[in-house]
């Protein structure tokens, strides 16, 4: 994090535990707009509701207009269509732009009120509490499903959820079909090859999502990367926050902190030999 403006926070996924922290009081009080980071959420509530099939592929649209706000995706316009793991991967605008219409706008507040997004996480002392808003219009459910508008939250109530995943994933409630193995993949190849790709850390498996949004002040966006590690069996979880960048970055920020974890578990596993 030298010389830039944010927060990171790496907790224990079991107890919770903060490892490290920079600018924690940070983490658990600014509210930002989460951008794709809320995705994996809005999927599982997709999927458990059976309004998509995570076989289904849907074509990405460009350009993608939503109320006015300009969506387009960031990923390789080779990329046409998808299913639902690759959706998360890619990060697809469109693919969640078209899938939260299937939805009603309480069922959208219900999957994010239930991952913890307006609700102190409860890894630290005196955390401010998330905003998440009733959608009016279609174009307000897209964009919320989108994590750009109608949601704020802090880093720390990022790190909470994405620690119940992490939670999820090691005690086996996936264990190779239905709705979390669907989130649990997309999560891995989205470092894998995916727009979280710059947290790769050869050796390990890692599980990440990005998010960029622009701030309710200007248009210059700021940047989430949250993840766990190792992505089988997640013993760390870690959310990166940048105010001022995007996912990708905040993605190569945490690379660091994943390199010297693979390193410590490569060495114990080599003295346990």
């Amino acid at each position: 994090m030298a010389g830039r403006a944010g927060a990171m926070v790496v907790a224990d996924v079991g107890t919770g535990e903060i490892l490290a922290a920079h600018e924690l009081k940070l983490a658990g009080h600014r509210l930002a707009r989460p951008g794709s980071t809320v995705k994996p959420f809005v999927l599982m509530k997709l999927l458990e509701a059976g309004r998509v099939n995570a076989s289904e592929r849907l074509q990405c649209q460009r350009p993608l207009l939503i109320g006015g706000v300009r969506m387009d995706c960031a990923h390789p316009a080779s990329v046409t269509d998808l299913n639902a793991e690759e959706a998360i991967a890619y990060s697809c605008n469109s693919y969640f732009a078209e899938a939260a219409t299937r939805m009603s706008g309480m069922e959208l507040v219900q999957a994010l009120r239930k991952a913890g997004f307006d609700s102190p996480s409860g890894l630290a002392k005196d955390e401010a509490s998330g905003r998440i808003e009733m959608p009016r219009s279609r174009d307000d459910l897209q964009l919320e499903a989108l994590g750009d508008r109608g949601i704020e939250v802090t880093a720390l109530e990022l790190l909470g959820a994405y620690r119940k995943l992490a939670l999820s994933r090691r005690n086996g409630a996936s264990g190779g079909a239905g709705v979390d193995a669907t989130v649990f993949a997309g999560l891995e190849e989205s470092v894998a090859y995916g727009m979280a790709h710059a947290a790769h850390v050869e050796g390990m498996k890692l599980a990440g999502k990005t998010g960029t949004a622009a701030s309710r002040e200007s248009v210059r966006t700021h940047g989430f990367f949250v993840g766990y590690a190792p992505a089988e069996k997640p013993e760390i979880v870690m959310v990166v926050y940048l105010e001022r960048g995007n996912g990708g970055d905040a993605a190569g920020v945490a690379r660091g902190v994943f390199e010297v974890f693979a390193a410590a578990a490569a060495t114990a596993t080599g003295r346990g030999r």
